[in-house]
Formats: structure tokens, sequence, C-alpha cells
């Protein structure tokens, strides 16, 4: 069911680990970066939302959620494939957009895939597996630049971008293909339970007017919970995007001490960056394992509090780590915070929902995420160059600040499910 997962995030870390180096590449500077960023947040912003919505109301052959995962397969894979062609800053920036739009629409029917198929006592493993295959997919994303420039050295051939960057993505575009389809051919999804009322619901013609105005309606209604885990997103995501950002190019000029992005320490530095990724994605898989028993013993709230606390540590660490050794210890912390972060606010999230709007909640609470990372993509530019002296490890050591606010955050929302769960023992038992 989660399979699916893994080509996903395969796509997602090539991007994360590589897409600010590709722009420097191409000649940016640190200030552009976050609003070269922009197609990331505002993609998922406009796409989930909708693809949610749509999913809720499709019934056909493949199924109500897998229709949408072939669909962004195909259109991502082709996007991957083109990126690493690019020879234009603008070229880059706006495949960027197609991509992103194209990951989305295969991604945001995932998470309503598992909410449709599990009952509540199982969605904390179930949200648990995607974390795992998310991490899995992640650490062999993140490491495959690097191996390649062991083997094929640093060479551009006839290209800006590094013809490692260019195989990665090739493969990457295979991975994600395969991993959807795979999911597609080995599973399989439940009608709705009155076929007829949803034949009748699908029939009434909305046009683009109404599914506007459904999605309105929902975002009007949402329950407390999701409100309240809002704000925990919010700030979660900031800390993330902020290390997204510039985590990789930081290790490159801070660590490794290289100021031009043309010189193979630069390269090597990059590298490491993904090697880094790799290791908080290991973590992350490792730590998936550990999440449902934790969460049975700690609770949910307190189990993704206390994960974000690991993950600010991590962040904060790098301000004093020097050594590129230590930079993969400081990365366990924030694969702790990044399995729990894939995992535990969907399941308090899907026990607080009617279960005829998971998809469009699903998408609507994607602006949780995708909000704060349009904020950074906008105003982060600023701060760089005015506050921060485009000093990338001080974005790095903010991202774990937004970390400690939101495990704050964490602490104030209700678990709605969970209650719900301890009503019934409480009921079978009397």
């Amino acid at each position: 069911m989660s399979f699916g997962f893994l080509g996903i995030q395969f796509g997602w870390a090539l991007q994360m680990a590589n897409m600010s180096a590709i722009y420097e590449y191409l000649g940016a500077r640190a200030d552009q970066i976050p609003i070269l960023w922009l197609a990331a947040p505002l993609t998922g912003l406009i796409v989930q939302p909708i693809i949610g919505h749509l999913s809720d109301r499709t019934w056909n052959r493949l199924g109500r959620r897998r229709p949408y995962f072939l669909t962004g397969a195909l259109l991502s894979s082709a996007a991957l494939i083109l990126m690493p062609r690019v020879s234009a800053l603008w070229m880059a920036a706006g495949l960027l957009w197609i991509l992103d739009a194209s990951i989305n629409i295969s991604m945001e029917p995932f998470r309503a895939f598992v909410a449709d198929m599990l009952p509540e006592d199982q969605r904390t493993r179930g949200f648990a597996m995607q974390s795992l295959f998310i991490g899995l997919g992640a650490v062999v994303a993140s490491v495959l630049p690097g191996i390649l420039f062991a083997w094929l050295g640093n060479g551009t051939g006839s290209g800006r971008i590094p013809l490692p960057v260019r195989l990665s993505f090739y493969v990457g575009a295979a991975a994600f293909f395969g991993a959807v389809v795979y999911t597609i051919a080995t599973t399989r999804e439940y009608p709705p339970a009155d076929l007829e009322a949803f034949r009748r619901m699908k029939a009434q013609k909305r046009g683009l007017g109404g599914n506007a105005r459904a999605i309105l309606e929902s975002i009007a209604a949402m329950p407390q919970t999701m409100k309240q885990l809002a704000w925990v997103q919010i700030a979660t995501w900031m800390g993330l995007f902020c290390t997204w950002l510039y985590f990789p190019v930081a290790v490159a000029h801070n660590v490794f001490g290289a100021s031009d992005p043309h010189t193979a320490l630069y390269t090597e530095g990059v590298a490491w960056g993904s090697y880094c990724f790799a290791m908080y994605s290991a973590v992350c898989f490792a730590w998936s394992f550990a999440l449902p028993p934790l969460a049975n013993a700690l609770g949910r709230k307190a189990t993704h509090s206390l994960c974000l606390l690991c993950g600010a540590a991590g962040l904060m660490s790098v301000a004093i780590i020097h050594n590129k050794w230590l930079l993969l210890f400081s990365m366990v912390g924030v694969g702790i915070a990044w399995a729990s972060t894939l995992a535990m606010p969907y399941v308090i999230l899907a026990g607080s929902l009617p279960a005829e709007k998971t998809g469009i909640y699903m998408g609507i609470f994607n602006f949780f995420i995708v909000t704060p990372e349009i904020v950074a993509s906008l105003g982060f530019g600023w701060v760089m160059a005015h506050l921060l002296g485009n000093n990338r490890l001080l974005a790095v050591v903010a991202g774990g600040v937004f970390f400690v606010v939101a495990a704050a955050l964490m602490l104030r929302v209700r678990d709605v499910g969970l209650e719900r769960v301890g009503e019934g023992v409480a009921s079978r038992l009397e």
C-alpha cells in the first residue's frame, strides 16, 4: 500500500538535495535561492486540495486514488528526466513548477489512501510504514549523486550540470514510476459504502466554481484538531524549509570552505550534504519501527513533541560543528523528527476527519506546509541578505528554533481519534 512512497520520495530527495546546487551551477546567488524555490509551495497550495477533492469524487476501474498515482508518476518521471538537462536559470525554475505539480498529483492521494483503507487502531502503523518507505527512498536518492561522483568524477560533459547529477535524476525517474506502478498493480481499493449515492453525487456537475466553493466550504468547516495541528505544521515546515534550502550549500561553503560553485571542493561539499541527508533519511527509516510502540507508551502528541525536540537539537548543533563526520551525528536528531513529521500529524488528523472528505482535507492540510514555505521563499532572501549576512549555516540553525516552537505547540493539540479508540475499548469492557 505504501511502497509507491519510495518512488515519490526518490523524486523529492533528489530535488531537495540538488536544486539549490543546480541553481548555483547556473549562476544564482544565495539570496536568490529562496525565490527560485517558490514553485514547490505554490504548486502544492493549488494542486493538492484540487486533487484531494477530485479523488474523493472519483471511482473507476483503477479505483479512487490510484488513477492519480499513475498520472502523477508519468508526469513526474518526464520532469525528472528533463530537469538536469536545463542550461539556464529560468529553465530550471520553470521546470521545477512542473515537477512539483506532478509529484503533488501522486503524493496527496497516498495520504488519503492509507486513511481510506485502515481503521483507526491501525493507522499509526500505516502512516509509520509510509515514513519507512520515504526514509528508504530518500537514503538511496541522497547517496546516489555522491556515489556517481566517486565513480565518474566531476565532469560536466556537454552541459553545465555535472554528469553524476544528471544520471541521478534519470535513475530517479525510473524509480518513481516503477514504485508507484507496483502499488497500483498490487493493491485494491474499497468502493464507496453507498455506491449508488456516490454515483448520484458524482453526476452533479459542479464545474470550476462549484468545486472551488466546495473547497472553501470545507476550509470554513475544518475540525478543531486540524486547526490546532495547523500551527504545528507551520512551525515545523519553516524549520524544514530552512534546512532543505541551505544545508547542502552550507556544508560546501562553511565546512568545506568552498567559495566558487564551479570548483571540485564545492562539488565535494554538496555531495557530503547529500550524504548527511541520506543519514537523516536512514534514521527516519529505522525510527519508523519505533514510532508505533513509542506512541502507544507516551501518546501520539508527546511522541511527536519529543521527536521535534530531537530535530531541534540536531539542527542547532550544526553551529558548533566544523568536522564533516560529526555532521552525520547531528542528522540523527533530524531523522527522528522527520520520521515523526511524516506520520504523527497525519494519524491524528485522519482520526478527526469525516470519511467522505478525507481526500480534500488531506489536501487542505497541505496549506499549512506550503504557506510557511511561500513566506520563506518570498521573505527569507531579505533575511539572508540583511540579517544573516548570507551565512547559510545560520539559516540552518534558525530551522532548529522553529522546531522548538512546533514541539511546544504540539502539546495543545486534541487527539480525537485516540479518544474514540479509548471510548470504544471502555464500552466493550462494560
